[in-house]
Order: C-alpha cells, then sequence, then structure tokens
C-alpha cells in the first residue's frame, strides 16, 4: 500500500468512527489525524474532508471479492453474493457512513464525483463475480446497469433499521432481476449474443481450416 492509500484509509476510518457521534460536517481534519495517530501535515496535498468522504465508496468496493462466490450460480446470484459484501462490510460503519452520505447529498461537488465513482464500484463487482467479459452484452453496457442497482440498493441500505439487510437484499435482488431483463432484450434487438456465437464459429472454422491445410507431420 502506497503512502498516499495508506493516509487515505487511515484517514477514512478515523473520520468514520469520529461521524458516528459528530456530524460530518463537523469534523475537522485536526480532529481526523488525531484519532488516525497521524499528523496534520500527513494530509497536506493528499486528503482533506471531502477527499476522504469520496474515498469512502473505492475503500468499501475493496470488500467486494470473487472468494466464495459459486461459478454455478447465475450470473445474477453472483453478482448478488459479490455486492452484499460490500454492504455488510459498510454495516459495521453505518452511523459513520449515514453521517458521510448525508454531507455527500449536501455537497454538489461530491455528488458530481458520484456516477463515475458507481461505475467503478460496477466495474469492480463485475470482476469479482468473473462476468468482465463481452458475453451477454458490452461490458460497458453492464457497468451502467449494475453501477444503477448499486445505487438503489444503497439507498435502500440506509433506511434499514433491523440489522437483517432485509430492504438492502429485496432492492439488490430486484434491481439486478430487472438489470438482467433489460439485458436479454438487448440481446434480442441488436442480435449480439447471435453476432458473437456467429464470430466464435467463425473463428472455429477459420482455425479448422488451417490445420487442414497444414497436417501435422507423422
Amino acid at each position: 500500500m502506497s503512502d498516499t492509500a495508506g493516509i487515505l484509509e487511515k484517514g477514512l476510518l478515523a473520520a468514520l468512527e469520529l461521524a458516528a457521534e459528530t456530524a460530518w460536517a463537523d469534523l475537522t481534519l485536526s480532529d481526523i489525524a488525531d484519532a488516525a495517530g497521524l499528523s496534520l501535515s500527513d494530509f497536506h496535498g493528499v486528503a482533506g474532508k471531502d477527499e476522504l468522504a469520496a474515498h469512502a465508496d473505492a475503500y468499501f468496493d475493496g470488500f467486494m471479492s470473487e472468494e466464495g462466490v459459486s461459478h454455478d450460480e447465475t450470473p445474477s446470484e453472483r453478482l448478488f453474493d459479490v455486492i452484499m459484501l460490500r454492504f455488510e462490510a459498510m454495516e459495521d460503519h453505518r452511523a459513520g457512513l449515514t453521517s458521510l452520505m448525508k454531507y455527500r447529498d449536501r455537497m454538489p461537488s461530491l455528488l458530481l464525483k458520484l456516477a463515475a465513482a458507481r461505475k467503478r464500484s460496477a466495474d469492480w463487482a463485475l470482476v469479482s463475480a468473473g462476468l468482465d467479459s463481452r458475453s451477454g452484452a458490452p461490458v460497458p453496457l453492464k457497468a451502467v446497469g449494475i453501477a444503477y442497482v448499486i445505487g438503489k440498493a444503497e439507498r435502500a441500505w440506509r433506511k434499514e433499521t433491523s440489522g437483517d439487510f432485509a430492504l438492502t437484499m429485496a432492492a439488490l435482488d430486484r434491481g439486478l432481476r430487472d438489470a438482467e431483463d433489460r439485458m436479454q432484450q438487448f440481446q434480442r434487438v441488436t442480435g449480439w449474443g447471435r453476432s458473437r456465437r456467429a464470430e466464435e464459429a467463425e473463428e472455429t472454422d477459420t482455425q479448422q481450416d488451417k490445420e487442414q491445410e497444414n497436417p501435422a507431420d507423422d
């Protein structure tokens, strides 16, 4: 981990702990540095409060992993498992994250960065679920759909009160099913899947032709 990444992570975690008791808007960088065991100068040129807030998405994305994901599951099931790992990690910091999100909702500069952050979250979710190929639909299109689903699931997560993820799981499951339906509609309209299969068949035929033209010596 680079010094910059380390400072961002330590600063974010310290800020989330403080924000559980104090509104994110009322935190000072000096308070965060003290709580993180860092000097204020460590943050110079690296991060302020807004940079730490913006780093939260990338930090929790790191909890999405292929570990424990079964490739016998459907794509939607694999994505569900991967994305839930993110929300489970977020739960340990619920109070601080809720404070951060309320602050973010009032800061246009952070909201403008949110779309790109959601796209990065979706990209990594697809990688972790083994779905970062062009199978089914172009990867950028799949990422846009999954980014929207993650955003809706996060809004449900913010409303949770029981700790059982019921709202989050329901929103995530529904969103992924809707996204799958849209991808299937895309395939029907564009013929993407048929075109890909035809391309693969052509590649196979070409390879077989080459092998017949250049048979191996006995």
